[in-house]
């Protein structure tokens, strides 16, 4: 395994997330495409945001309950392995919560192009984010990381 100098990004992913929204707003305008105003949709968007605040609220609060670093640009600061509530779950319930907010936009859009948005997304953030950050626990937690890196999903 390389050792972790930096992250391979720069940029947070909540930043990730809004651009990728941001395209998908100006995507839909220059097709003509408009949120769709049936009930269901918007029952679906609204409770999948819904759904998503309340996630990274949970995963927000298991970080600060275990006094650990809450940013994800420097993973090495991390003073604690977090495995215990939403983080049984899923190793990355934060970049999760996001993808469900672009994932209820695009339901709320109802046009096939639009879930290119949230599938961008969850590659990027898995290339660039998530890969360096598992690179960077492992150097830190070692087998600990590797025990919860098996029997706990990356995503879901």
């Amino acid at each position: 395994m390389p050792p972790v100098q930096c992250l391979e990004t720069k940029l947070p992913a909540p930043v990730i997330a809004a651009l990728v929204g941001a395209a998908m707003k100006w995507s839909a305008r220059a097709a003509g495409v408009a949120i769709d105003p049936s009930v269901l949709r918007m029952q679906l968007g609204v409770g999948l945001s819904q759904l998503s605040a309340a996630l990274a609220l949970a995963a927000v609060a298991g970080l600060w309950w275990a006094r650990t670093t809450l940013n994800p640009l420097q993973p090495a600061k991390a003073t604690s392995l977090v495995t215990g509530g939403v983080y049984r779950v899923s190793r990355n319930p934060l970049y999760l919560s996001l993808l469900m907010l672009l994932v209820a936009y695009a339901i709320r859009l109802d046009a096939a192009p639009m879930w290119l948005g949230p599938l961008f997304f969850a590659a990027y953030v898995t290339r660039f984010q998530i890969a360096p950050e598992e690179r960077a626990l492992a150097l830190k937690f070692g087998e600990d990381y590797q025990r919860y890196r098996a029997r706990t999903r990356r995503w879901i």
